[in-house]
């Protein structure tokens, strides 16, 4: 048994904005064996930041621009993340875990330098392969899905040409690439990147759920606006992908319940470790 409950800050940038993603990582928390103590945070709306008292920190998706920034959320939000990478490098035992998702991972690799942020041709919307990198082949979170497996992907913004130089300054890998598009003549973006051994970053929703999805699409409401944006067929065909259990429910099974199955599995034997030091 632990020494102590393993603690979730939840860093919310949805600035209000009504979302799914929220209930689907809390519902993650909350079916895992272990149970978590989570707290949410309003950093955008709020400019509420956790100290470094928590374990795990999971940073949400988000809408508007990755750049929409007023020199006071953001300025705490980064001071925290510093913190957290600083405090991982002189730790001889515990480490601080975190996990960044869609704007929050744009933010994060925006602000290392790791590769250009620019607005994308048009929106994504839907559920699209993504194809792992060999460096994604060997990465224990990505392991147990096929190579391309699914992401719900729902974004204007993109990270593309990565810095390599800083990529090999931090240690950070590329584990996986956008759909492979050869009737256009874009970049693909790079859809996940492990900063560390305990910073996970992903632009796609690995949170997603297919079920709530497709409730989600049953609404008036949002049915209409989908259908305006992006018209009916795209609506059908994401739909349909959204019963396959092979795609978006085989990822939100696998790779943050993985990255927070591994993240404990380090915090206990470090804490474990740490009480036998002291006792003995």
């Amino acid at each position: 048994m632990p020494y102590r409950p393993i603690k979730v800050a939840i860093l919310s940038m949805y600035l209000d904005a009504p979302n799914q993603g929220m209930k689907n990582i809390k519902d993650i928390l909350d079916i895992q064996v272990l149970p978590f103590e989570w707290k949410v945070f309003d950093v955008r709306g709020k400019n509420e930041v956790p100290g470094l008292e928590y374990d795990i920190y999971i940073s949400t998706g988000g809408p508007g621009s990755p750049l929409d920034v007023d020199g006071i959320w953001d300025k705490k939000y980064f001071n925290l993340i510093d913190k957290l990478r600083e405090f991982n490098k002189v730790s001889k035992g515990e480490k601080k875990f975190a996990f960044f998702i869609c704007h929050s991972f744009q933010m994060i690799c925006h602000y290392y330098n790791l590769g250009q942020l620019t607005k994308r041709n048009s929106t994504s919307f839907g559920i699209f392969p993504l194809h792992k990198t060999e460096a994604g082949m060997q990465d224990a979170v990505l392991a147990k899905l096929p190579d391309p497996f699914y992401g719900a992907d729902t974004r204007d913004w993109q990270i593309i040409q990565p810095n390599l130089c800083v990529f090999e300054s931090f240690g950070a890998k590329i584990l996986c690439m956008e759909k492979i598009r050869d009737h256009v003549d874009y970049e693909r973006a790079i859809m996940a990147v492990r900063l560390s051994d305990e910073f996970f970053c992903t632009q796609f929703h690995p949170e997603a759920d297919a079920i709530g999805m497709s409730e989600h699409f049953k609404d008036p409401d949002t049915r209409k606006k989908i259908i305006e944006t992006y018209g009916l067929e795209k609506l059908e065909q994401t739909a349909e992908q959204l019963n396959d259990p092979s795609k978006i429910s085989l990822t939100n099974r696998v790779i943050l319940p993985t990255f927070l199955k591994m993240a404990v599995n380090s915090i206990l034997q470090n804490s474990n470790k740490t009480n036998c030091d002291s006792i003995c």
